[in-house]
């Protein structure tokens, strides 16, 4: 009888879990990091220590023992996977960088090459036990080998900037993208602990207390390209003043797990921030699709890719002349009501750079207006203080504008329809230009 090992028949039931997702893998896939575990387990299973040596062997040591190149001269796909892991500056420990070298195989479908690589290099292949490891026993290292490649026919897509934990957890925090438009003030109060760069506290008025799209708790992990893991006291406001003027993309890790819970990794750290700051009060992951339900927005409200949208009823709107100023809007708004047309429910999204108005049923997109666009904003005065208006330039594509129009809106509540003005004023007064 064949000999076993507990290891194959977990990877193996392992893939299968895999393969009844379908062909294609995400980060959010619940069988990845089993999958990643375990053959992280293979590879380091009678992987012998150095005996005059007193650093710690993992197998990222022997991928990167392996010749650079192929029986043509080439770089090999393996030495290009090893070079990109090497220069990856989220990466601090050989566990993260071995771990960050298996995602990026199964990324490419190319795990089967980089282990039989491995095999053919006898050097490299002798750190192993010839009495305990897989990859040395020939009854055990075929069946590995089937089961990468039943891995390598499936399309893993995975988030490769999301790396910063591989370090300390296979287990990848969500990860998400701001986009800020030049502003003067992003607004965010940071504090540098364990070489993470963590959100304290947002400023009123400024640029990221408007979007709503960073918390308290969460992770500045990358800015235009630049890492800040392991970054220094004041490292991102270097970075930032750097990029003054400038589009800024900020990549965002959030303490919330994809469940809702707290990313475990980050517990005790987020417990030091609140001994520190007793006032620090974290708030809910934008991010989530099903949040707590203590944490739900009200019913006035929707989630779209990490951004509070708005449900409110489209009045219509009205051309109002060659005068777009604040003044006009107590004449106009009574314009657009005098019209009598049925009111239709919307999605008011306000994004970064610009908002835009959706059909609630058809999904329709009824129109798109840049914030500088936008003349003014303002509320309709007694007896319905739940309508808003904002004006806006009719042609603002062509040289010779045809005036400016109301478009009218009714709000779910007061509350919310002082939230709406002051965003969408705070989105065209934080817009800025740059020749």
């Amino acid at each position: 009888m064949a000999p076993r090992d507990p290891l194959l028949s977990s990877l193996r039931v392992c893939v299968l879990n895999l393969q009844s997702g379908g062909d294609t893998v995400t980060d959010s896939d619940p069988h990845l990091t089993s999958c990643c575990e375990l053959l992280e387990l293979v590879l380091r299973k009678g992987l012998q220590q150095p005996v005059l040596s007193l650093g710690h062997r993992d197998y990222w040591h022997c991928f990167e023992q392996l010749p650079r190149q192929d029986t043509c001269d080439r770089l090999s796909a393996l030495s290009l996977a090893v070079e990109q892991t090497r220069v990856c500056r989220k990466l601090l420990s050989a566990q993260g960088r071995g771990r960050y070298l298996l995602r990026l195989a199964l990324s490419r479908r190319a795990l089967p090459q980089f282990i039989t690589h491995l095999l053919h290099t006898p050097r490299v292949v002798e750190w192993y036990s010839p009495t305990s490891s897989i990859l040395r026993n020939e009854e055990l290292v075929e069946p590995f080998m089937s089961l990468l490649l039943v891995l390598s026919h499936m399309d893993f897509k995975l988030d490769m900037e999301n790396c910063s934990f591989l370090d300390e957890n296979w287990l990848l925090p969500v990860c998400d993208v701001y986009e800020v438009v030049p502003c003067r003030e992003v607004g965010l109060v940071l504090r540098y602990l364990s070489g993470r760069t963590f959100v304290l506290d947002l400023l009123p008025g400024s640029q990221a207390h408007v979007d709503r799209f960073i918390c308290p708790g969460d992770i500045i992990d990358e800015i235009n390209g630049t890492s800040l893991r392991n970054s220094r006291c004041g490292q991102a406001g270097v970075v930032l003043s750097r990029l003054k003027g400038c589009p800024l993309t900020i990549h965002v890790l959030r303490w919330r797990a994809r469940d809702g819970t707290v990313y475990r990794p980050l517990i005790k750290l987020l417990r030091a921030l609140r001994m520190e700051n007793p006032t620090l009060q974290l708030g809910p992951a934008p991010s989530l699709q099903s949040a707590p339900t203590d944490q739900r927005p009200c019913p006035s409200h929707c989630l779209k890719e990490g951004r509070i949208v708005y449900i409110v009823q489209f009045l219509g709107k009205t051309n109002i002349g060659m005068f777009g100023g604040k003044e006009v809007l107590q004449q106009a708004i009574p314009q657009v009501l005098e019209k009598n047309l049925p009111s239709q429910e919307v999605l008011l999204d306000m994004k970064e750079t610009h908002l835009t108005c959706t059909d609630r049923n058809s999904k329709q997109e009824l129109f798109e207006h840049h914030y500088p666009e936008i003349s003014c904003v303002g509320r309709h005065g007694r007896p319905d203080y739940t309508i808003f208006a904002f004006c806006v330039a009719d042609s603002p594509e062509t040289p010779q504008s045809t005036g400016f129009c109301c478009v009218a809106m009714r709000a779910s509540s007061i509350k919310e329809c002082e939230e709406i003005v002051c965003r969408i004023a705070a989105g065209f007064k934080h817009t800025e230009w740059f020749v």
